[in-house]
């Protein structure tokens, strides 16, 4: 379980934070091994590359690399995370005594770091080529021509919705917590509900309680009911969109 929520926790903070990777993948090879004053500056500062980027490359491109970055997060994250919380659950982390000692946890720090980290390089080296495409006028870099899927191919809406998928789940899980808690509370002879007076008050009884993480109880079973009915219906829907779009014109 701390691999699955480690690593969605990471997912969904990507889904934000990836227009930010965009920009500093084109600042950073910018001026590559050129001389300062003898290249051209198309990113000037962070501001005006995302101005840049969305006016040339379009808004989509600031999220250029966004499934093999959210791989990447799932997959370098959920085994960092997850590695650090089975050896701290194991007990591996406290001495004999039971203390926690500093030496074994920054020992199985720097492991789960490690494994993280080379498990996730190939996929970093993905992303970094996708994010570093961009039109002639303000490419930089080394320009790598990696096509992933044809143009209008399926599985472009296939990976699209396993995206989505994660967004909807993080977004959701602490409402399908709540719904699942207000159905089946139990009631008095009016049918009015024991244990909560409403939405909200479930929402922040349980947080006060249970934490955040009560929140997010079942979000595993919930992805993998929830992620392929997501991918199936916005899979099918594209599918039939086309075939529609192929015969009525």
């Amino acid at each position: 379980m701390d691999f699955l929520m480690s690593g969605l926790a990471a997912c969904g903070a990507c889904l934000f934070t990836n227009p930010l990777e965009v920009v500093k993948t084109r600042m950073q090879l910018q001026g590559e091994l050129q001389a300062p004053g003898t290249y051209r500056r198309h990113y000037r500062n962070v501001f005006h590359a995302f101005i840049t980027i969305g006016k040339v490359d379009g808004l989509a491109a600031l999220q250029k690399g966004l499934a093999p970055a959210l791989l990447y997060q799932f997959l370098m994250n959920g085994v960092r995370l997850g590695t650090y919380g089975l050896a701290e659950a194991g007990g591996c982390l406290h001495t004999a005594e039971g203390t926690l000692s500093p030496v074994r946890s920054a020992a199985a720090g720097a492991l789960a770091g490690v494994m993280g980290a080379y498990l996730g390089s190939p996929i970093y080296m993905v992303k970094t080529h996708l994010q570093a495409q961009a039109a002639t006028e303000i490419a930089v870099g080394h320009q790598y021509n990696h096509q992933i899927f044809p143009p209008q191919s399926w599985k472009v809406a296939l990976v699209a919705a396993m995206v989505s998928g994660i967004a909807v789940v993080l977004a959701m899980t602490p409402f399908d917590v709540v719904s699942t808690r207000l159905y089946n509370q139990p009631t008095d002879a009016q049918g009015k509900g024991l244990m909560y007076r409403g939405l909200l008050d479930a929402l922040l009884q349980t947080a006060r309680i249970e934490g955040i993480w009560g929140m997010y109880k079942g979000i595993g079973a919930s992805y993998f009911r929830l992620g392929p009915h997501t991918i199936l219906s916005l899979f099918f829907w594209d599918q039939l969109r086309t075939l529609y779009y192929m015969y009525t014109k």
